[in-house]
């Protein structure tokens, strides 16, 4: 196959699940009120804010309401975009602050690199923002890594298990579907991505192989060869 652009998921592949689980997802719920509160008239919040109140027909959209949807979507790991996008900017918080630094594989930073320096494109396609992708990157436990990405996308291309989403990043890319290397760990998403012709690559890091995988497995990006 010739491959001439990588895609790629974070959470699972390039990074653990742990770090999002156990440290973003518990510090986006955890501020999530006093975030509220304070930022509830922000321009920068406020069309996210109203996203969720129509998409729940609130007849009182208040940061009391709000923190209480918006803590059970996160328990509940809801993939929705007003979500993601205010998780973001509270996660934007902590990366600055230094509370924490993004994780990221041995494997996946040497490997992105390596990449990169070869001339090959690489994108991200995550659920999380755009904007929470770059921030993720650019404070991860090996630096700002933004400049080893030429793109990223997020829900806004649609479902990550839907096949037209694929389609969509691939003529946003410029490329072909058939051009076009996606690596993730959720098999829904590599069915869907090989279904417009897509080649893919399923990370299983912690858990047994399966037998007669539906997609080529690999444990680590040492793994990917094409």
């Amino acid at each position: 196959m010739t491959i001439k652009a990588i895609l790629t998921d974070i959470e699972g592949t390039t990074s653990s699940i742990s770090f999002v689980k156990d440290v973003l997802f518990p510090y986006a719920y955890d501020s999530m009120e006093y975030f509220l509160s304070q930022n509830f008239e922000d321009e920068k919040v406020k069309s996210h804010i109203l996203a969720v109140c129509q998409q729940e027909n609130l007849t009182e959209c208040n940061p009391e309401n709000l923190t209480q949807i918006l803590r059970q979507w996160i328990q509940e790991d809801r993939k929705v975009t007003a979500l993601k996008d205010i998780q973001g900017i509270i996660w934007e918080n902590g990366f600055r602050n230094g509370d924490f630094k993004a994780h990221l594989y041995e494997d996946a930073w040497e490997k992105l690199g390596q990449w990169h320096d070869a001339k090959l494109p690489i994108y991200v396609y995550s659920s999380g923002s755009v904007y929470a992708q770059k921030l993720f990157f650019s404070h991860s436990c090996y630096g700002n890594l933004l400049n080893l990405f030429s793109g990223f996308f997020d829900t806004n291309m649609g479902s990550k298990k839907e096949a037209n989403s694929y389609q969509a990043i691939a003529e946003s890319i410029g490329l072909p579907c058939n051009e076009i290397l996606f690596l993730s760990d959720v098999e829904a998403e590599l069915n869907a991505a090989s279904g417009v012709g897509m080649e893919t690559i399923w990370f299983i890091r912690e858990e047994d192989l399966p037998v007669n995988p539906s997609h080529k497995v690999v444990k680590s990006f040492f793994d990917v060869n094409f």
